[in-house]
């Protein structure tokens, strides 16, 4: 281009976009809007007309009060009689008890969802596709409670996370406890599960500052001291990240690893000494992932009480698994009180595999069933011909026993024979409890 070419500065350009008939076929760069009413300048049509407003008596507007209380009204029948309310008090207020006795047919129900839902919908959608790679029974009602209480924790706000929790169990001298916060509970938690990570062969979460062969206890004092600070809303992702890992884990190796043992740290022989007189506590990994469900659902208990957040039991199921879980650890529970002079001697010597004397454990309620426990001798057989006592409890009261949440002695029980036999097995299943 040359300098004659150039336009002169205040030389008005043309516009190379107005081409509005585009005689030579070609398309304009920028589409045009659409034309509307306004541009073709007819008018809009009129909006239809508003319905003529309802003209009704008096009495006929009083006897629809109770129609429009239940909100079964038409629209204009609705709109006259909520002009007249504006107008008659004695409709006003005859028009207010009658909502308020439609709130008493109606009571509110709570926005909680259902504890049950989520394993409804799980075996609903399994039904129609198995999974890949299930997860053991064994492990689910693990799965189930520590998904529960993810649940609550995620509906509390951030103040609620340091709201005072007191742990209680109980132990040789009687109930003991400890003050701590939600956030406490969910390290407390974290701790525990670690020693069911570790077993199969995962990173302690706790890191380097825990030794590994603690038990609970030392394990979650120590994580306490360890923390800087005191633990916040932070913790529930280690956690909840665990859990999940846990469940990963079980379902890949499968069902055999139910044999795997879990330590859970030593306790001192009776009359021993030393290092060599101490005695490995041990649960198979089945039964250590049903335990953990078990301090699960008792924790989130704690923490939805200090909350006020209402909390259900666990599936009838999962409950039972609970159950039966405590009730086979009481013979070997009772033969260690006894062995430290907690508990009445053996009457008589058993065999191994033999009947001997027995203790019948009715469970009522969720969960239920019966148990026959061994009372000589944790490797002695139940017997119905060797009962000697008969106890009668319902389920969440026996879970609450074997928290150490309630004592031998307030345990709400049906008893019936062996005044001893009844005292040692109540006091072998609050035992059961720690940390």
């Amino acid at each position: 281009m040359t300098g004659t070419d150039r336009p002169e500065p205040h030389e008005e350009q043309p516009d190379r976009h107005q081409h509005a008939d585009h005689t030579d076929g070609t398309a304009p760069r920028i589409p045009m809007p659409r034309a509307s009413l306004e541009d073709t300048g007819k008018t809009l049509p009129d909006p239809p007309p508003a319905p003529e407003p309802l003209v009704l008596e008096h009495r006929v507007l009083k006897s629809l009060l109770g129609a429009w209380a239940l909100a079964a009204c038409s629209t204009e029948e609705a709109t006259a009689v909520e002009e007249h309310l504006g107008d008659c008090g004695p409709c006003a207020e005859e028009a207010l008890r009658l909502r308020d006795a439609v709130g008493l047919l109606h009571p509110e129900e709570s926005l909680d969802l259902d504890p049950g839902l989520r394993t409804r919908v799980l075996e609903s959608c399994l039904g129609r596709r198995p999974p890949r790679i299930p997860v053991p029974e064994w492990a689910v009602p693990y799965d189930a409670e520590t998904a529960r209480l993810d649940a609550l924790l995620q509906d509390i706000g951030d103040a609620e996370w340091h709201a005072p929790v007191r742990l209680r169990w109980f132990d040789d001298d009687g109930p003991v406890s400890r003050k701590t916060t939600v956030a406490g509970v969910i390290s407390h938690l974290l701790a525990v599960d670690g020693m069911v990570g570790l077993a199969l062969g995962l990173d302690d979460p706790l890191g380097p500052q825990v030794r590994v062969a603690q038990d609970p206890s030392h394990r979650t004092e120590a994580y306490w001291r360890a923390s800087h600070f005191p633990p916040t809303r932070a913790v529930r992702t280690p956690w909840r990240d665990q859990t999940h890992e846990l469940i990963r884990t079980v379902s890949f190796a499968g069902g055999g690893s139910g044999r795997l043992p879990v330590p859970y740290g030593t306790v001192p022989v009776p009359g021993g000494t030393g290092p060599e007189q101490q005695q490995t506590i041990e649960l198979p990994l089945r039964d250590s992932l049903v335990d953990r469900a078990f301090e699960c659902w008792i924790h989130a208990g704690d923490i939805a009480d200090a909350v006020d957040y209402p909390y259900a039991p666990p599936a009838p199921r999962h409950l039972h698994r609970m159950i039966d879980l405590a009730a086979r650890l009481l013979p070997g529970t009772l033969a260690e009180r006894r062995r430290s002079g907690l508990a009445t001697p053996p009457r008589r010597l058993v065999a191994a595999g033999a009947p001997g004397r027995s203790l019948r454990l009715e469970i009522e309620g969720l969960g239920g069933g019966e148990w026959l426990i061994p009372l000589d001798s944790p490797a002695a057989t139940g017997s119905r011909e060797h009962e000697v006592a008969h106890v009668a409890l319902d389920g969440v009261e026996f879970c609450r026993l074997a928290a150490g949440h309630v004592s031998p002695e307030e345990a709400a029980a049906g008893q019936d024979g062996d005044r001893e036999a009844i005292r040692d097995v109540l006091f072998a299943a609050a035992s059961l409890s720690r940390m």
